[in-house]
C-alpha cells in the first residue's frame, strides 16, 4: 500500500486526462440520447446543443491534453458554430437524410438560437476542465 502513490505517479499526466476525457465523454453522449430519448421541444433541444459543445470540448482535451481549458472551450464554439452554419447549405440535410450518425453530429436545419446554447455548453466545459485542474495534485494550468 505504501507503493501506491508511486504507482500513481508512474501514471503519464496526459494518459490520466486522456483517459478521464473519454469516460465523460461516454457519460456526455448518453447523457445527450438520453435527453433526445425521454424529452423533446426546445429546452430538450437546447439542453442537446449544450452537449454537443461540450463534447466537442471534451474531444479536443482527449486528443490534446495539454490544452488550456479556454482554447479547448474555444474550438469547441467555433466547431460546433461551423456546423451549426454549415446547416444553412442544405448538405448536412442531405447527409442527415441517409444517415442517423450524420444527422447526430451534423443536424440538418439552422436554428439562430443554437449558437447560443453552444457558447453555454463550451463555458461549462470550460469551467469543469479548469476546476479539475486547480485541483490537480500538478497543476501549474492556465486557464
Amino acid at each position: 500500500m505504501k507503493d501506491m502513490p508511486r504507482a500513481r505517479a508512474a501514471i503519464p499526466r496526459t494518459a490520466v486526462i486522456r483517459a478521464t476525457a473519454v469516460a465523460v465523454g461516454l457519460v456526455t453522449v448518453a447523457a445527450g440520447l438520453g435527453v433526445r430519448s425521454a424529452a423533446s421541444g426546445g429546452p430538450a433541444a437546447y439542453v442537446g446543443d449544450a452537449l454537443y459543445a461540450t463534447l466537442v470540448h471534451i474531444l479536443v482535451t482527449a486528443l490534446a491534453p495539454k490544452v488550456r481549458p479556454s482554447v479547448a472551450a474555444g474550438i469547441a464554439v467555433a466547431v460546433s458554430w461551423v456546423v451549426e452554419l454549415a446547416q444553412l447549405t442544405g448538405v448536412p440535410a442531405e447527409l442527415s437524410a441517409r444517415s442517423t450518425v450524420a444527422r447526430l453530429v451534423l443536424g440538418s436545419t439552422f436554428n439562430a438560437p443554437d449558437l447560443f446554447w453552444y457558447v453555454v455548453g463550451a463555458c461549462l466545459a470550460w469551467a469543469v476542465h479548469s476546476l479539475l485542474l486547480s485541483r490537480s495534485p500538478r497543476s501549474g494550468a492556465r486557464t
